[in-house]
């Protein structure tokens, strides 16, 4: 396979945004829905949708050119399998979050000062704004959904003794306890996030959600989960947090963190990605090998294994 010409990689780069934002307003109009049954004239679409005809034949136009739709005749169009992945909540909610508030957050990111650019942006920070926005946390919890079934098999992977309570910190609508608990009949779970989480009513009757604040205290339990949380923090913001689960831990406790682990080297690598936007929205970080060596022994655990994606560590 040929190398790509330099001038067409810089341009991918240089149109980057205009993709993200496209790709926002259709999966926002949904689009890949409205297209299940086949080929729809753009007229008719926009007419089913609610956009204008003009507009949506721009933005259809410009996705297919890369394989997100495709104009089967003029002014056709049908799903690809790309755009088919518009149709699953959690991907139409990270489409709508990524060219939306993440869009303009993004787009003030620079290098002098390296702090987030959301408060700034926005006036407040984050996870405030999405307290005052109801809609946006529901997307964003409905994002955060996405990947659960691998990060379940991730979980089932370990050894567990059969009768522990785990605690998922975090744990937004209690999806992946659900699919982990599936196949572990003798577990129970404790789903703890913040009171306003949107989450299914019925868990189960091994999981109960318990409302909280991760700073403040967490249940006791045998094993603490915390899957895709710390990222969210910068290191003294995620030290608390161990400290916070390390207060109430007994003894044996373990903890896992289903996380990004960077990669040295120069192989694409999504998660150098996601540091940036994470940085743009909360100062937080993605963490290399080292990085999270340092994290849980300045928060008194040591690591028992460190894997791209997968880590446990126990308190000293």
């Amino acid at each position: 396979m040929s190398a790509r010409p330099p001038e067409s990689v810089l341009w991918d780069f240089l149109r980057g945004a205009l993709m993200t934002r496209a790709l926002a307003q259709v999966a926002d109009l949904d689009v890949a829905g409205a297209l299940a049954d086949g080929p729809v004239a753009v007229g008719d679409l926009a007419e089913a949708v609610g956009a204008d005809p003009d507009m949506l034949h721009r933005l259809l136009r410009a996705l297919a050119s890369d394989g997100v739709f495709e104009e089967t005749d003029p002014g056709v169009f049908r799903n690809t399998a790309v755009s088919e992945l518009l149709r699953t909540p959690s991907q139409r909610a990270f489409a709508h979050l990524f060219g939306g508030a993440w869009h303009r957050a993004a787009g003030e990111l620079e290098a002098v000062t390296g702090r987030p650019t959301f408060p700034t942006t926005f006036g407040t920070d984050f996870w405030s704004w999405l307290s005052e926005h109801p809609a946006e946390r529901a997307a964003f919890d409905i994002a955060m959904v996405d990947g659960y079934e691998s990060r379940a098999e991730r979980l089932a992977s370990l050894d567990w003794n059969g009768d522990e309570t785990i605690v998922d910190v975090g744990g937004g609508n209690g999806s992946l306890l659900v699919e982990f608990l599936r196949e572990r009949p003798s577990l129970r779970g404790i789903v703890f996030d913040l009171p306003e989480t949107v989450r299914d009513d019925d868990l189960g009757d091994r999981i109960e959600f318990v409302a909280g604040n991760f700073f403040e205290r967490v249940p006791i339990a045998d094993a603490y989960i915390l899957s895709t949380i710390l990222h969210d923090w910068d290191d003294e913001s995620a030290t608390a947090i161990l400290r916070t689960i390390g207060a109430s831990a007994p003894p044996a406790a373990r903890l896992v963190i289903l996380d990004g682990v960077v990669a040295a080297g120069n192989q694409p690598d999504g998660t150098k990605w996601l540091d940036l936007l994470l940085l743009a929205l909360l100062g937080g970080r993605e963490r290399s090998e080292p990085q999270w060596r340092a994290l849980l022994d300045g928060a008194g655990l040591e690591a028992v294994s460190i894997q791209d994606g997968l880590l446990e560590a126990r308190w000293h």
